[in-house]
């Protein structure tokens, strides 16, 4: 998981609201809303972005464990 909670929910928000507008577009760019849309959802379905890890960021904050064998 590299995504925190407030982005999940915006991201699944945001990607709703393209696939509802793809019902409103032309048929030219239906597609891209599509895949726009359903790009967010996915992701904030799963708490995992690809791009997020290509540009090395993680905004999901993970607590910090120790190690048994480190003790």
């Amino acid at each position: 998981m590299n995504m925190n909670g407030k982005e999940r929910i915006v991201r699944a928000l945001l990607g709703s609201m393209v696939v509802v507008a793809d019902f409103l577009a032309t048929i030219h760019i239906e597609v891209v809303f599509l895949i726009v849309g359903l790009w967010g959802v996915i992701t904030s379905t799963f708490g995992y972005c690809p791009f997020n890890t290509l540009f090395n960021r993680n905004s999901c904050e993970l607590p910090q464990t120790s190690s048994a064998l480190g003790s």
